[in-house]
């Protein structure tokens, strides 16, 4: 068997996440259920960059499985995708994996966008794929907020409750937010993040944005290490993985 590296990329919107779950449909399951289809039957394990929640997309996810070993990267795409239609993932490349190649382990920085539609008419064509924020938002207010957010600290008042990192301390490498028109939008950019981070910073930028919180308040609001001290956790659907960067990428040399 040959391990691949998969760059995927999926909406969200009709998945539990990306892990599979004892109800609903997830990616991991369609993505190992056509994989199977590739090794007669046989069931596939897959591990990924990041476990995406619910209503999260991916326009960089990556990925590791074993196929047998006479298949083509152009045969591994193809397959793949042929047997995961109708759902919205594809595979963009695929690549034979080096030896002990992990995608979760080996990476170096994730990197998220979180969008928010800030216009009064409600989205049609972002539908799903946006936050909608009628008020008008400072985006500079929440990019001077943004700024106080950079660095190593300890993230506890931005963590889910339910996360189950053994520490809540990450290096946050980047935390932008711009304006195109109706669309501000979060970038983010660290080696890894904790449950919701992403989510939760955007949703108190928002409370910044609104005015409804002073940019010098965010870091009052990390150094509480209290997650009732900082804004809501701003809705799934927002909320794109961009893509995963490894010391040395693992596509550099696929079709």
């Amino acid at each position: 068997m040959t391990a691949w590296a998969l760059l995927l990329e999926y909406d969200g919107t009709p998945f539990v996440g990306w892990q599979r779950q004892d109800t609903g449909l997830s990616v991991q399951a369609v993505l190992e259920d056509a994989a199977s289809r590739l090794t007669g039957g046989a069931a596939v394990a897959s591990t990924v960059a990041g476990r995406t929640d619910a209503g999260v997309h991916a326009e960089g996810q990556v990925a590791l499985l074993a196929l047998p070993d006479h298949l083509r990267a152009g045969q591994v795409r193809d397959a793949l995708n042929f047997h995961m239609r109708p759902h919205p993932v594809v595979v963009l490349r695929a690549a034979p994996a080096a030896p002990g190649w992990n995608p979760r382990f080996d990476a170096v920085v994730r990197r998220y966008r979180y969008r928010i539609l800030n216009r009064r008419p409600r989205p049609a064509l972002l539908l799903g794929r946006a936050w909608h924020v009628e008020r008008r938002l400072d985006e500079h207010a929440m990019a001077e907020a943004a700024r106080l957010l950079l660095g190593r600290h300890d993230f506890t008042s931005f963590r889910a409750s339910a996360c189950q990192a053994k520490s809540p301390v990450r290096t946050l490498d980047q935390l932008d937010v711009t304006r195109g028109g109706d669309l501000v939008e979060v970038w983010a950019g660290a080696r890894s993040f904790l449950h919701h981070q992403v989510r939760n910073l955007a949703g108190t930028l928002k409370l910044v944005g609104e005015g409804r919180l002073r940019p010098g308040d965010v870091a009052r609001i990390l150094a509480a290490r209290d997650r009732g001290q900082a804004g809501p956790t701003a809705p799934p659907e927002g909320l794109c993985l961009l893509g995963v960067a490894y010391p040395a990428d693992p596509f550099t040399a696929s079709g």
